[in-house]
């Protein structure tokens, strides 16, 4: 049998070694800081997609920095995400305590009062079916309505570390809108430094081409979110005057409807359900006829009036954005979903520009190459 020997230099053999312990300490350090850098990818990602509503405010003040500016936006932001949760929240939590106080009522007075509904439990082992169903729902509504607060105080903890890591997201949000600019500016002047323009400007254009990415599709999801949610709160008012339920959740599930927008692709799915199980709470019809409605207004929306208005700012096929939201999803749930597409845009950008960096590299290495030779 052939033999061949390989002999290894002790430097090449250290340097391997090297490389593979530098590699399985960044993996480490990864692992270990996952938490932490999610929390600052989510600010990055927000203080880079308020910027456009920040340069419009900027146009309007007409300001030559970009720090108030970019502090106004935050401000707007945070207010109208403050007022949202104020308005869901406490509706969503009334509606629901409601109904399952008057499940027992509910059931009276629709199956209740069905005569076979006691033959049909003989059939299956079951004497009195009617009254077993009336006294089960009634403990359950008891138990849920008496346990709520142990629930909300169990979870305290989590309500904690959750409130927690969402402060740490807005802080570091607003040092990033406020400060992202001139840190870019300085890094850009601290490379500049070191190689030709020529590569420079090259990724500079991808850095803006990705900044805009991300701001296109954030003002544009916003835009087609808002108009969702106006026509659901406009539906459900309307349905209120004719159903005979309070007129004040009219706003709630609109503010709903574009929250759940915000969600690529499951999230109308999502918030269309939670409207028709909320409706469904004061009014079984309201529910049916807004399930309807919202189904023929969601394939307009879907086919003509979200294309008009998005255009193709990402230029993405739907099997790679599905597959995007999939992945995201799986790997960082929610926010994962949320953030996909843009990511997917970024790489899109990313693969078009790498011709233009190599040519411009190509171009620095040539001037790099008859500089050296004027000075010999």
């Amino acid at each position: 049998m052939y033999k061949k020997t390989i002999e290894v230099d002790t430097k090449t053999f250290v340097r391997f070694w090297l490389v593979i312990l530098g590699l399985g300490l960044i993996g480490l350090f990864i692992w270990k800081a996952l938490s932490g850098l999610i929390i600052v990818g989510i600010a990055i990602f927000l203080a880079i997609a308020i910027q456009p509503l920040a340069e419009r405010i900027n146009r309007l003040i007409k300001r030559e920095t970009t720090s108030v500016s970019s502090a106004l936006a935050y401000g707007i932001v945070i207010i109208i995400l403050g007022l949202i949760i104020s308005v869901i929240v406490p509706v969503v939590i009334d509606e629901s305590v409601q109904f399952v106080k008057q499940l027992p009522e509910t059931f009276e007075n629709t199956i209740g009062g069905w005569e076979g509904i006691n033959s049909f439990g003989q059939t299956i082992g079951i004497d009195n079916l009617q009254d077993e169903i009336s006294n089960a729902l009634s403990n359950f509504s008891n138990s849920f309505v008496s346990n709520f607060g142990n629930v909300l105080v169990t979870g305290v903890g989590t309500i904690a570390q959750i409130a927690t890591n969402v402060v740490l997201v807005l802080v570091l949000t607003l040092l990033f809108a406020l400060e992202g600019p001139e840190l870019v500016r300085q890094f850009w002047k601290t490379i500049e430094g070191k190689r030709k323009n020529s590569s420079i400007q090259a990724w500079q254009k991808l850095a803006g081409r990705l900044a805009g990415v991300v701001g296109t599709y954030v003002s544009k999801q916003v835009t087609v979110a808002v108009l969702d949610g106006s026509v659901v709160t406009i539906a459900v008012l309307l349905l209120s005057f004719t159903c005979g339920f309070s007129s004040s959740l009219a706003l709630p599930m609109g503010l709903i409807a574009l929250t759940f927008y915000l969600i690529p692709m499951f999230g109308p799915i999502i918030g269309c359900i939670l409207i028709t199980a909320l409706l469904f709470f004061s009014s079984p019809v309201a529910a049916i006829i807004f399930l309807i409605f919202y189904i023929i207004y969601a394939q307009i929306e879907n086919n003509l009036i979200a294309p008009k208005i998005q255009g193709d700012a990402l230029n993405l096929p739907t099997a790679l954005v599905l597959t995007a939201i999939i992945i995201g999803m799986y790997m960082f749930g929610l926010i994962g979903a949320i953030i996909a597409i843009p990511i997917a845009g970024c790489i899109r950008v990313v693969l078009e520009e790498v011709p233009n960096l190599r040519e411009a590299e190509a171009r620095t290495e040539l001037a790099n190459a008859i500089n050296a030779t004027e000075k010999d």
